[in-house]
C-alpha cells in the first residue's frame, strides 16, 4: 500500500513539474542587442504616429526596415535565413459610419 501511495504521489509531482524549454535565439539576439540601426544615440526609441480618418499603416517589428518605423518587408529575408516568423504590426482605422 505504501508503494502505491508513493508511486501516486511521485506521478503527481512529475506531472506538475516545470519542464524548461530551450530558449529560441535568432540572428537578432546574437550580439545582445536587437536594434543595431535606428537612432542609436537615444536612450530609448519611441515613435508616435497619428492615423487620421480611415487608413492603414504597417509598422516594423524586426528593426531591419530601411523605412523604420514603417515596414519595408525586410523581415522576410530574416525569416528565410533564420526560420523565424517575425512580421509587422498592422494598424487599421475604419471609417466611422
Amino acid at each position: 500500500m505504501k508503494f502505491l501511495l508513493s508511486a501516486l504521489l511521485l506521478s503527481q509531482a512529475v506531472a506538475f513539474t516545470f519542464v524548461a524549454q530551450p530558449r529560441v535565439e535568432t540572428r537578432l539576439f546574437e550580439k545582445g542587442r536587437i536594434n543595431e540601426k535606428v537612432d542609436l544615440e537615444s536612450e530609448k526609441v519611441a515613435t508616435m504616429d497619428t492615423i487620421v480618418g480611415s487608413g492603414k499603416k504597417v509598422y516594423c517589428r524586426c528593426w531591419e526596415s530601411g523605412t523604420f518605423p514603417l515596414c519595408d518587408g525586410k523581415h522576410m529575408e530574416h525569416n528565410k535565413a533564420t526560420g523565424d516568423n517575425v512580421g509587422p504590426l498592422i494598424v487599421t482605422v475604419k471609417k466611422e459610419e
